[in-house]
């Protein structure tokens, strides 16, 4: 192109000029109106190659530097003007002395008054190109990594199934193509399900073994135990009409709900069962049965209703935690409406029809005098001394629970309970400069370390791409996916052997664990340093990286967004230079620049295929700043200078990535907190931090971890409290009054007791899996209280002084009290255990809490809402009276 004198812009231009389509609109021709339209007939590669480009010459008279030709003025793309010559030279310097001679670089002659011409395809390289923008390995072979995204609306698992069944389909169409699936996250979700399914089976187990050694009688415990599969069949019936998958959180729901959904029908069978073995009741049959149902419907009504409401303030709950949590509670509200729906109409249908003959005399007379007749007995001696020592019964309640408040610092707070995961993905940044080919051959370097490896299943790594999963992350960066065998013990330290030996193996380059767990599991650190300029933050977020990294106890894998820097040479333009020669800055970026637009110049079919046409050409490869420097741009002067001449370089550092947010600079500080108890170790960082001294205008937040629990903790909060002001509420209607409901309420805070040393003794920390089952237990626990309470009003109505009500209450209303508290214990006994392994978010520390806290509020409601309500009653004798 040089030699006959075309630069890279003219032969664009002639392109897009030759390969026009343009309608030219209507034309009167042959006494009609006809369309005219110029077609530049270039549609195919090879009229693309066969295009000709004129050699225009120039107005010294050449064609071309050195053409050793003089030619006559007038010249144009058109043609010569009338009365003038022209001459050409082939590109290999063949020459002709006459007037109206000329070659082609063919050797074709050309006309007296025509423009020499030369080939397109003899002056570029036309090819059908497809660069591929990553590399990509999958246990040591060369591979495609595809990601496959699922629609918002879709199912996990389905679509995972999907993709198997058309890999099998695949890998049988084209012999010789071995797909391998990597990343399944419908295989997490499918053994979630298939272990909450075996700890909802073996829970409902034992709930029955529970409630068959209360009642003691088969027909009973079949009727109670009833309303746990039709409970959670309606549940589900609901569900499905709602368009609600059956996924990990709706069906642990319902396995926390088993031992919920049978407390109404217990409540209701247990009374139904009390009075026909009673030789004091009066009723018999039909009737017996509807009194008791009655009796019990305020109660179990009310109490089902306040469960309930517990769940309302989820609602409002933002965030992740609202949108897992809201299937969860829709499940249990679904599952308790139908457990009240039974509880009313198929126990004492069920007890009407399974006990029409009654009960034996012989059998009743022994159940009047079986263990539960003397543990009521000696509930009523205990709690009798509670009333009539009522500051020293409830000031030792209040000291336990201050107590196990000291317990918070040592059970620690986190945000997700953990799940172990057998997989994980290392990131390789390279060093700022490297080239694609050093990254690559670090790259196979790292695949050989990792495959030598002992337990590994299988691994992927992809460089560059468009930063996905499996297809790398910037344009050099690498990204490792390994997964190891099931059973590898010790999993984190084996993660963070495995980063060590990557950098003993590969010591350019940084390498880090990636967290893929989007929240669910994992805590991570992110501190974020604001100010107006790097000189001010810079020495700030240094400081905090050596504080982070010199906390091994808590936090690793530590680094800034500035931890490093390319060595930077700014060329500082001369403007008046320039101007003088018809110069501009931007000139001199685009003949500089690495990567240049590239306009979409035709479109060509090849093989039926439609093929954009671009101009590619080679990048300067400049391996110093001098060679940069003596680079030469072409003034429109047709003058030629270094670019030394008309700037100046000057040296420097520039960042990795500067960030800026709302107009100020900042730099993030991130890392891993590898402590289960998040909460200490960014409490201590805070506290350094806050004690550094900072430049005026430079402000450090928290992000990452931190900031989800302080967001999701105060979020729960609120709705635990709105829940208990609905619960006072529906229990203030219930009762016609808020003396009562009051004293109930006192049920409450002794759950703290129970659920705090649960977790400690079970190794768990405060979390939102906990959190979840704090807010459960204000429902579950306030109906142990109503159950005792709506029996004491009965009692004072017919007659007889609070103390006699709560006595009489206490004894009567012991076994269903203790039989639901226990089933419900039961029924989570399974989720406890660990057994099976572990079924997502629904997990141990929701059960030790619920567990913990029901033990403890039971045997304190037993004793300490009777010694509230008695000391209520006081303030409301003196109204009845009048």
């Amino acid at each position: 192109m040089a030699e006959l004198g075309l630069t890279e812009d003219t032969v664009k231009g002639i392109v897009q000029g030759s390969s026009v389509h343009v309608p030219l609109g209507l034309f009167t021709l042959e006494q009609s109106q006809k369309a005219v339209v110029i077609d530049g007939n270039i549609s195919t590669l090879d009229d693309l190659k066969n295009l000709t480009i004129p050699v225009i010459p120039s107005s010294a008279g050449t064609a071309a530097p050195n053409a050793g030709m003089n030619a006559g003025s007038g010249a144009s793309p058109q043609g010569a003007g009338a009365g003038t010559a022209s001459a050409g030279t082939s590109p290999q310097g063949a020459g002709a002395d006459t007037a109206s001679a000329g070659t082609s670089p063919q050797g074709a002659g050309a006309s007296a008054v025509g423009i020499p011409t030369v080939k397109l395809s003899d002056i570029a390289n036309i090819q059908v190109i497809g660069k591929a923008e990553s590399v990509s390995r999958t246990n040591g072979k060369a591979s495609i990594g595809i990601q496959i995204v699922k629609d918002n609306d879709a199912n996990t698992v389905d679509v995972v199934n999907a993709v198997k069944d058309k890999a099998k389909q695949m890998e049988s169409e084209f012999k010789g193509m071995n797909l391998t699936i990597l990343l399944d996250q419908g295989k997490p979700i499918e053994d979630s399900v298939s272990t909450m399914l075996t700890k909802a089976v073996f829970g409902a187990l034992f709930a029955v073994i529970i409630i068959l050694i209360f009642l003691r009688n088969i027909r009973s415990t079949l009727i109670s135990i009833l309303s746990i599969p039709l409970s959670l069949l309606i549940a589900v019936l609901i569900l499905w009409r709602l368009d609600i998958t059956l996924n990990v959180m709706t069906l642990g729901a319902m396995t926390v709900a088993i031992g919920r959904v049978v407390d109404d029908s217990i409540v209701v069978i247990e009374n139904i069962y009390r009075r026909l073995t009673s030789s004091t009741e009066p009723l018999r049959g039909r009737e017996l049965i509807r009194e008791a149902t009655r009796e019990m419907f305020v109660p179990i009504m009310s109490s089902t209703i306040v469960t309930i409401a517990v769940f309302l303030p989820l609602a409002f709950v933002s965030g992740m935690v609202g949108e897992l949590f809201l299937p969860f509670a829709l499940t249990m509200v679904f599952a308790l409406l139908a457990s009240l729906l039974i509880a009313i109409t198929l126990v004492p249908m069920l007890a009407h029809s399974l006990f029409k003959k009654g009960i034996k005399k012989k059998k009743r007379e022994q159940d009047d005098h079986e263990r539960p007749g003397r543990m009521a007995l000696g509930y009523q001696r205990i709690l009798n001394w509670a009333l009539s020592h009522k500051l020293v019964t409830f000031g030792s309640a209040v000291i336990l629970l201050v107590g196990s408040l000291f317990l918070t610092p040592f059970i620690g707070t986190s945000f997700m309970p953990d799940q172990e995961d057998k997989y994980v993905m290392v990131t390789y940044a390279p060093n700022p400069g490297d080239s694609m080919e050093t990254v690559e051959k670090h790259a196979l370097e790292a695949e050989k370390y990792i495959l030598s490896l002992n337990n590994i299943d299988k691994m992927q790594y992809s460089i560059g791409g468009s930063g996905n999963p499996l297809g790398g992350g910037s344009s050099k960066s690498g990204l490792f996916y390994i997964e190891y065998n099931k059973d590898t013990k010790d999993f984190e330290n084996v993660k963070k052997d495995l980063v060590e030996g990557l950098k003993k193996q590969v010591k350019q380059g940084e390498w880090a664990t990636m967290d893929m767990t989007g929240g669910m599991g994992g805590s991570s650190l992110s501190v974020s340093v604001f100010g107006n300029s790097l000189e001010d933050i810079k020495p700030v977020s240094d400081k905090i990286l050596k504080l982070v990294q010199a906390d091994t106890t808590h936090f690793e894998k530590a680094k800034t967004s500035l931890s490093k820097s390319y060595d930077q040479y700014t060329i500082v333009a001369d403007q008046q230079k320039l101007s003088k020669l018809g110069l501009t800055a931007g000139q001199i970026a685009m003949t500089l620049s690495p990567v240049r637009e590239r306009p979409v110049l035709t479109d060509v079919t090849v093989d039926n295929k439609d093929y954009k046409v671009y101009i590619v050409t080679d990048n300067a490869d400049y391996k110093s700043i001098d060679e940069i420097e003596n680079e030469t741009i072409t003034s429109p002067l047709g003058i030629s200078v270094p670019i030394k001449d008309v700037a100046k370089v000057e040296k420097g550092n520039s960042p990795d990535s500067i960030t800026r947010t709302d107009g100020k600079m900042v730099v993030n500080i991130t890392g891993s907190i590898i402590s289960t108890n998040v909460g200490e170790a960014t409490t201590d960082l805070e506290k350094q931090i806050k004690d550094m001294e900072k430049p005026d205008g430079v402000e450090v937040t928290f992000g990452g971890t931190t900031e989800q629990i302080n967001d999701t903790f105060t979020q729960l909060a609120l709705a635990m409290a709105a829940a208990i002001a609905i619960v006072y509420f529906v229990l203030v209607v219930t009762f016609g009054g808020g003396l009562a409901p009051f004293a109930i309420l006192f049920s409450l805070p002794f759950t703290v007791i129970g659920a705090l040393v649960g977790l400690l003794i079970g190794g768990e920390t405060l979390n939102v899996s906990s959190l979840m089952g704090a807010l459960m237990l204000i429902g579950i626990v306030v109906t142990n209280a109503i159950v005792l309470i709506d029996r004491v009003i009965h009692k004072e109505r017919e007659g007889l002084s609070t103390r006699e009500a709560l006595l009489e209450a206490g004894a009567t209303r012991l076994r269903p009290i203790l039989m639901t508290a226990l089933a419900t214990i039961g029924a989570l006994l399974p989720l406890v255990s660990g057994l099976e392994g572990s079924a997502g978010i629904i997990s141990r520390g929701l059960g030790i809490t619920v567990i913990g806290g029901l033990i403890s509020s039971t045997l304190l409601t037993l004793v300490i809402v009777p010694v509230v309500y008695e000391f209520l009653m006081k303030f409301r004798k003196p109204k009845l009276e009048d």
